[in-house]
């Protein structure tokens, strides 16, 4: 993890937004972020990656997040990782392909996602939630052969 007064002012802003969210296996929330940014490199991928759910999950806006003092360019990969309702999901994905510090943070979140031995019980539906998440993967690497 990269700690700068920066990336610690996301990872508390994540943790207090989090604070008492669970996964679908009873474990905290925050550890899946925090798990992200464990794998970044640079202080804004650290940032979008701590911050990349709470708009999506906590209602927490763009205001909010820049008011922490984030940088534009973690602002504008937050607004890619953050999937409107009203958009189609490889749609969002394909958006994201345009930015860097968004494109790694949704390859580890896609990866974790995908890591079924995270999961007490796999049903198809996980199953199919996998495959979906692979072809994802798929349309953000697709340039890089």
């Amino acid at each position: 993890m990269l700690y700068t007064p920066l990336t610690k002012t996301a990872m508390r802003y994540c943790y207090e937004c989090h604070h008492g969210q669970v996964d679908k296996t009873g474990l905290p929330y925050v550890l899946h972020p925090v798990h992200l940014a464990e794998q970044m490199e640079t202080e804004a991928e650290t940032c979008a990656a701590l911050l990349h759910d709470v708009m999506e999950d906590c209602g927490k806006t763009e205001a909010d997040i820049a008011a922490l003092g984030m940088p534009e360019e973690v602002l504008e990969a937050l607004r890619l990782l953050t999937h409107a309702e009203n958009v189609p999901y490889m749609e969002y994905v394909r958006a994201i392909k345009s930015n860097e510090i968004a494109k790694r943070v949704k390859l580890a979140d896609l990866a974790h996602n995908s890591d079924l031995t995270r999961l007490d019980e796999v049903a198809e539906t996980d199953l199919a939630r996998v495959r979906k998440y692979e072809q994802a993967r798929a349309i953000l690497l697709e340039d890089e052969a």
